[in-house]
């Protein structure tokens, strides 16, 4: 245990030294953040990217060192401990989104905080620099409601919440989402999938949200808070979005207009972008999928980093929440011959392919004949496949698995030079690439990544955690408050003396008088308690919470806030 605790303390030197070196290169003068993700993937999908395209990628200039990845109770990580460890630099429990974890089953090397409790919500870097008045934003090619991009606005024990994770990212101000899930924010009765009966769109559009759903709408907009939802559920992968929905954007021109948004406010902006369905390709064994997802992804990194090099005062941040899949080039059919493979020969199988195993499996449809299956593997994949590889097929599913992933499996065995280990994640390191930051970071643990954006970007995430997360019970006794879950058991409302606070939102109603919070009211069922800022505190109690004597609140952000 020593051995651990004395490695975190050199990984925090060595960030808070890289982030000195950054200060220093830039003259203190870093203003933005951007985080990008290539969701589950590791150094072998990027030589396989740049394999296929045929030149150097934007991240080959780009790599600075490596994340170590365990989350709290596992060695391997789940995507929502992942990117609650990267987002607020705290590890937590799998399927945790922004709270501290469940204390019963942790890894023997992991050490809690002592001054947070099981399911205790802790703040993002997102929520952290929108207290400092920057514009923030989140960009994801899954359901924004999917375990990246809600772990930077969501405080709650299940990442399978999706109508519960929207409704946090709505009221949580954030200028610029873009994505998939709008299926989310409407009503049952509106086609949706939400059950409390509000509809979210309305609520943004009233919140003075811009609400686009096409490519074209998307190019249109100039300036302003935008929502952008250009899938009911998840949007689709880039090498199927020219056959099925052309109207998306690519994450590349997500990426472009949501700079161009942020950069317009004077105070900086933090923007978090997720290449989501790498990770997807991953776990389906379906190496034309992943390369073509990474350098999709590899393009926003691009974007990015163009916009920093003209800025001069943007640090461009991308990483790996962890690796799935373990690709490898080289597998069992080049055991005996790995050392005459030929670039033409490690390519030929994938040229054929004009989409993913899943955009195959949905134009095989319900006809599972060997017939059917093999003219439409030719059609599609280019590939002469035989009955007996239907017959392998078929058994993976008869075993439970999904068509495309039987079909990525077999075919990636059967016809290719890849190999795969799982079907899920794995706990190797991953890598980190950097723009902006001109010292070697070393191997760092992933929770760093959000102290040194927040170092970055001067913002103070414990200061955040305070401002935000008051425990209602310590501040108020307990005749002074209750939780009403019974009214209306899908909108539950915290009633604080004179007061009214619904669950999830960011206003307190007092005397008949809406009063909008710097964050949201958030309810821990597994606890019990209720989480509320400190502004709310202040508002019920009919105090100020304005505590810097100037009027300025450009010196008060400077100085007295710092």
């Amino acid at each position: 245990m020593k051995k651990f605790v004395k490695g975190v303390a050199v990984t925090a030197a060595i960030v808070s030294a890289s982030t000195a070196a950054n200060a220093a290169h830039y003259g203190n003068r870093v203003k933005n953040v951007i985080f990008m993700i290539p969701d589950g993937c590791d150094a072998s999908v990027q030589t396989l990217a740049r394999w296929m395209k045929g030149e150097a990628l934007q991240l080959d200039s780009m790599n600075n060192g490596m994340v170590k990845t365990e989350m709290a109770n596992s060695v391997i990580t789940g995507s929502a401990a992942a990117a609650t460890a990267f987002a607020t630099g705290n590890k937590t429990t799998a399927r945790f989104l922004g709270v501290s974890p469940r204390l019963d089953d942790i890894i023997s090397t992991f050490t809690p905080r002592e001054d947070k409790e099981e399911y205790e919500p802790v703040a993002s870097i997102l929520e952290a620099a929108k207290l400092k008045g920057k514009a923030t934003g989140l960009i994801s090619t899954s359901r924004v409601t999917h375990a990246t991009p809600a772990a930077f606005g969501v405080h709650i024990h299940d990442r399978g919440m999706d109508n519960e994770i929207m409704e946090h990212l709505v009221y949580q101000d954030i200028d610029v989402v873009f994505g998939g899930g709008k299926r989310h924010l409407l009503p049952k009765a509106e086609g949706g999938k939400r059950t409390d009966g509000e509809n979210l769109v309305d609520v943004l559009v009233d919140r003075g949200y811009q609400f686009v759903e096409t490519k074209g709408d998307l190019a249109a907009i100039q300036s302003g808070k935008t929502w952008g939802m250009f899938a009911s559920s998840h949007m689709n992968a880039d090498i199927d979005r020219a056959e099925f929905t052309p109207e998306e954007p690519s994450i590349a021109e997500m990426t472009a207009k949501a700079i161009d948004i942020l950069s317009k406010d004077r105070d900086g902006f933090f923007l978090m972008v997720e290449g989501s369905q790498v990770d997807w390709a991953g776990h389906a064994n379906d190496p034309k999928y992943m390369f073509t997802d990474f350098i999709a992804f590899d393009e926003a990194v691009k974007v990015a980093v163009d916009f920093a090099k003209n800025d001069g005062q943007t640090v461009v941040i991308a990483f790996p929440d962890h690796n799935t899949g373990a690709l490898s080039i080289g597998n069992v059919n080049t055991d005996k011959s790995y050392t005459a493979l030929s670039v033409e020969d490690m390519m030929e199988p994938l040229k054929g392919m004009k989409i993913t195993g899943g955009g195959l499996a949905s134009k095989i449809g319900g006809d599972m004949s060997h017939e059917n299956i093999i003219a439409n593997v030719k059609e599609w994949w280019g590939l002469d496949i035989t009955m007996t590889d239907v017959d392998e097929v078929i058994a993976h599913m008869n075993e439970g698995w999904s068509l495309s992933y039987a079909l990525g499996y077999v075919i990636s065995k059967n016809y290719t030079v890849f190999g795969w280990t799982t079907h899920g994640h794995n706990a190797e390191d991953v890598q980190i690439w950097t723009y902006g930051i001109n010292r070697l970071l070393g191997t760092i643990d992933n929770t760093d990544l959000a102290k040194l954006g927040a170092e970055l970007l001067r913002v103070n995430l414990d200061k955040a955690d305070k401002e935000l997360f008051v425990d209602v019970s310590e501040a108020f006794a307990e005749d002074e408050w209750e939780l009403d879950l019974l009214t209306d058991p899908e909108n539950p409302v915290l009633k604080v003396k004179e007061a009214e606070l619904p669950v999830s939102k960011d206003i307190v109603v007092k005397d008949g008088e809406t009063h909008d919070l710097d964050g949201i009211v958030v309810y821990a069922p597994m606890s019990g308690k209720v989480y509320i800022p400190e502004e709310a505190v202040a508002i019920i109690n009919g105090e100020s919470n304005n505590t810097c004597p100037w009027p300025w609140p450009w010196l008060c952000d400077m100085y007295w806030n710092k």
